[in-house]
């Protein structure tokens, strides 16, 4: 029997300020003084581009931070904003923003996301997520933010109507009959959405996206959050320390998808990878050593601090990290909190040697070596059915997706494991998603 047919990564670049090592900014010659100027971002869109990759992902928060703030860069131009110049910078990758389902109208987010897969002719993604800090709510009229359960109850409601209202205005309704009528409207579709968190009546005033909705991701590691993942998640960005726990984790979010009736197949389950890569293995080791040095132990303990939840600024950072609550008693962000739990258990490090795990990625897969070591890793967690691909998270930018997309992605093509061209044009061709069914023919 001829054995199945290895399958192709899917990979997408995480673009964050200068890069996702926390003293990246600190390197002399860091891209710390453009992150203000288009020009950087359709940089590294365009290098993306020139990889390949399938997407480029901007993440989004509702503050600044303030109690952070001074530890380096984070948010600097609104995402949506951002991919819609992107959109006229580049021709094929995809262009994927986080909102909040929490904090943003399910009419007003509808509407830009379907202008922007207009714009970019069905390159637009949305990952939805719930916020996740106090300071983002007192910018948004709130004392606090909502309980776990209420803002996935919220999140599963907002994506009800984003879906509605992407399906209502379908583009075979336009006529424009010079005669006649330019829109027949008895094809229209208004949701008419009454819910516990939003009343929207609909139809959208932008027509169906090119792609029929842009591609739906979603990264929520607790329990109501994989179920959200199970129910509409089209690709999920996934937080895994290791193959084991990505194993388990695309396994449950599979299960519970083919449970409720939907092919597992439809969905990717990409986790974060840090890479270093270099010519030698102890040339990416010495990269990733330096790095670590310029970064300040204040300032990684704070984040460490922020990860789990109480105060770390006075732990001895020679010694074994101490007892840590068990998952189920966490009332913070479960997928980070549970990645920190995993180091401990496995690695057993003192908590010096955990805040080097944590600089880059925050607990994501990491890892350093050669452009053949490096594709071997992803090939093996692809391989293993740990990953369908890596939403990849350079330490430095625009230097660490330069690396990855010159060194490693030649690699995985030679191997036949990568593309060499778009064979596509929209994110959901890249992805091998399926168009979702148009409304007027649903049951």
């Amino acid at each position: 029997m001829a054995a199945a047919p290895r399958r192709h990564v899917r990979l997408n670049l995480f673009a964050h300020a200068c890069g996702h090592h926390a003293a990246a900014w600190r390197e002399p010659g860091s891209s710390v003084s453009r992150l203000g100027e288009i020009g950087y971002w359709e940089e590294l869109a365009r290098i993306a581009e020139r990889g390949r990759l399938d997407a480029l992902f901007l993440a989004d928060g509702q503050s600044i931070g303030t109690a952070g703030v001074e530890r380096g860069p984070a948010w600097t131009l609104e995402p949506l904003t951002v991919l819609t110049a992107l959109a006229r910078a580049t021709e094929r990758i995809g262009l994927v923003t986080t909102v909040s389902s929490t904090f943003w109208d399910p009419f007003h987010a509808a509407r830009l996301l379907a202008s922007l897969d207009h714009i970019s002719r069905g390159r637009a993604g949305i990952n939805v997520v719930t916020s996740m800090t106090d300071d983002e709510a007192r910018n948004h009229s709130m004392s606090a933010l909502p309980d776990h359960e209420h803002r996935y109850a919220t999140a599963a409601e907002f994506i009800e109507v984003l879906q509605g209202l992407w399906d209502s205005w379908p583009a075979g309704s336009i006529l424009a009959d010079p005669d006649g009528v330019y829109v027949d409207p008895a094809r229209l579709r208004p949701p008419h959405h009454h819910g516990e968190s939003f009343q929207v009546a609909g139809p959208l005033n932008v027509p169906t996206p090119p792609q029929g909705r842009p591609v739906l991701f979603q990264a929520g590691a607790s329990e109501p959050g994989r179920e959200l993942a199970a129910r509409h998640a089209e690709g999920i960005y996934a937080v895994a320390w290791d193959l084991d726990s990505a194993r388990a984790y695309r396994s449950d979010i599979r299960n519970r998808s083919a449970a409720q009736g939907r092919d597992p197949e439809a969905i990717a389950v990409m986790p974060g990878l840090v890479v270093h890569v270099a010519s030698s293995e102890e040339e990416a080791r010495r990269a990733r050593a330096e790095l670590d040095a310029r970064l300040p132990v204040a300032d990684s303990l704070r984040q460490l601090s922020f990860f789990i939840g109480q105060d770390a600024s006075d732990w001895e950072l020679d010694a074994p990290v101490p007892a840590l609550p068990p998952l189920e008693e966490f009332t913070g962000p479960k997928g980070r909190y549970a990645t920190v739990l995993r180091i401990v258990e496995s690695v057993r490090p003192t908590v010096r040697e955990l805040l080097g795990l944590l600089a880059a990625g925050g607990g994501h897969a990491t890892v350093i070596g050669t452009p053949e070591s490096v594709a071997d890793e992803i090939e093996r967690w692809v391989d293993a059915g740990a990953a369908d691909g890596f939403n990849l998270m350079p330490p430095t930018l625009p230097g660490g997706i330069e690396d990855f997309v010159d060194q490693v992605v030649p690699v995985l093509q030679r191997r036949g494991r990568f593309r060499r061209e778009y064979e596509g044009t929209t994110l959901r061709e890249h992805l091998g998603l399926p168009r979702p069914q148009p409304f007027e023919s649903r049951a």
